[in-house]
């Protein structure tokens, strides 16, 4: 997010207040919009807004809580077509000092899931980027794409098709001949 004339997003740990929370709002200028965009290969960002507070937990660790509000565009899985979709999300962070990683293969999480290690600075633009990637719809779908249907078989051999292979298929089929042999 470099050349966003925003709000700070980058704190020294050492110069933050312990006693008081330090409020920020980050709402990047349509270039930095862009260039994030690119940087999570996605086609558009629009009317981005992460504001929220740090603040100190106990003598050595620190707190990040905010809100993060932006609007993204991506390619839809089908047609490529551009995608818009509102994302609203709650932000926490915890930022530990002493943070020592999980070194099991499988371990059980704790209400520190959200733990980082603490380093010298605590720096918004890498949360607010990690969190719209967690955030971005997996498989964005224009409502009007379709995929449509292929139907492949061998000469001579009646090919099956989607609705074939649905499950309830047969039964409604049996149903219906049911219904007929009573109406009879």
């Amino acid at each position: 997010m470099s050349g966003s004339n925003s709000a700070k997003t980058t704190y020294a740990v050492a110069e933050l207040p312990q006693n008081k929370a330090t409020f920020f709002k980050i709402a990047p200028e349509t270039a930095a919009l862009k260039e994030l965009a690119s940087d999570l290969d996605i086609l558009d960002l629009k009317k981005l807004r992460f504001e929220g507070e740090i603040k100190a937990r106990g003598k050595r660790d620190w707190t990040v809580k905010g809100h993060l509000g932006v609007t993204v565009v991506q390619a839809c899985v089908v047609s490529l077509d551009p995608v818009t979709t509102r994302i609203e999300a709650d932000v926490e962070r915890v930022f530990v000092a002493n943070y020592t990683a999980p070194t099991e293969e499988e371990y059980e999480m704790t209400e520190e899931d959200s733990a980082d290690p603490l380093g010298e600075t605590i720096d918004l633009s890498e949360i607010l980027f990690e969190e719209i990637g967690l955030n971005l719809p997996l498989y964005p779908r224009a409502d009007d794409a379709d995929l449509g249907e292929s139907v492949f078989s061998e000469p001579g051999i009646a090919p099956m098709r989607d609705e074939d292979a649905r499950p309830f298929a047969g039964l409604a089929g049996l149903r219906d001949q049911l219904a007929n042999k009573d109406d009879k």
